[in-house]
């Protein structure tokens, strides 16, 4: 026989963690939402989100919810932005919900609305917009690789004044497009310390590519011995074998995130809160996790200990940054000669 004052104590701590009302509401609201989107039957997704995690999602959607036909629209940032805006421009609000890294300028021009979907409560607060226009999906850390052949781990660098070391001169890869990482440098460390560490930076002759899947894949490669690139990818790469790792000491470390939001005019309301709910769920997120990405959700751990969001130094790029994006990307190619 159990000891009741355990059995007394199970069930109270059980109330106190997730109350009964809680339940009772998240499953009205729930049921609310399948039954009105069993009436729409369809869903559009507009996503910059990789089609490589952004399909195994929609599928686990999906799987879930076999009465929605969704279509999805997968393209580059930029491209992204400009379709959005295009269509709007003509008259035209044909996407229900949205998903990118710049996805808070779409806030600022009122074509996202919010929704304060049930699972925005596993998020930190600084993965989500504090007014429920978007949560995160999932997060990328730009953080410098190494060749572990090249460099010992004791030898690689561990935060950003040891860049300027004269023995890192031309042994470093940087993507050309790094301008939302100039910029959140800029905010934080303020604009006259930023810009004196970039001109010596640019002295140390670093190397250019564009597009971080090839600055990883370069190191690996042993191309070069440093490069920036994101952590997700190095720890792929590592899980099959590759000589490379990363540095989690720098600080701060930028992080882009992934955030999806609703249309501010959208034409299946209820299927697209449902995806947005599935998307920040536990389970989406775990879906996220398989595609080796880092999840935003803070109760779902990361593939590798070392990617554990709490224990690095992280500065997710403010708005202002995506607001401004030309001025910082004037000022970054013009310092690096670009």
């Amino acid at each position: 026989m159990k000891d009741p004052l355990r059995v007394f104590l199970v069930l109270l701590f059980s109330f106190v963690i997730v109350p009964p009302g809680t339940l009772q509401a998240q499953s009205s609201h729930h049921a609310a939402l399948i039954e009105g989107a069993r009436k729409e039957g369809k869903l559009l997704w507009y996503t910059s989100m990789a089609i490589d995690t952004s399909k195994p999602l929609l599928d686990g959607f999906l799987k879930e919810y076999p009465f929605i036909n969704a279509e999805l629209v997968r393209l580059g940032e930029e491209q992204l932005m400009n379709r959005i805006m295009g269509e709007i421009r003509a008259g035209k609000w044909s996407f229900d919900l949205t998903s990118g890294s710049a996805i808070s300028t779409l806030v600022e021009r009122k074509i996202i609305a919010p929704y304060d979907s049930p699972e925005r409560d596993a998020y930190r607060s600084d993965f989500k917009d504090p007014r429920g226009y978007w949560t995160g999906v999932y997060v990328n850390n730009l953080i410098l690789a190494y060749n572990t052949k090249l460099i010992a781990a004791k030898q690689a660098p561990k935060d950003y004044p040891d860049l300027l070391d004269p023995k890192w001169k031309g042994k470093m890869l940087m993507d050309s497009t790094d301008y939302d990482w100039f910029g959140t440098l800029m905010l934080t460390w303020g604009a006259n310390k930023t810009i004196e560490y970039m001109k010596q930076l640019a002295r140390q002759d670093p190397l250019w590519r564009r597009g971080h899947g090839l600055t990883a894949q370069l190191v690996g490669a042993g191309e070069t011995p440093l490069a920036w690139a994101y952590n997700f990818r190095i720890e792929r790469m590592k899980a099959d074998g590759a000589p490379v790792d990363w540095v989690d000491t720098f600080d701060p470390i930028v992080v882009t995130i992934s955030g999806i939001g609703l249309s501010a005019k959208p034409t299946h309301p209820n299927a697209a809160k449902l995806l947005i709910d599935f998307a920040l769920s536990k389970r989406g997120q775990e879906l996220v996790r398989e595609m080796r990405r880092i999840p935003a959700r803070s109760d779902v751990e990361p593939l590798a200990a070392k990617m554990n969001q709490s224990r690095l130094k992280l500065k997710p790029v403010p708005k202002e940054i995506y607001l401004n994006l030309d001025h910082y990307a004037q000022e970054f190619r013009k310092i690096f000669g670009l």
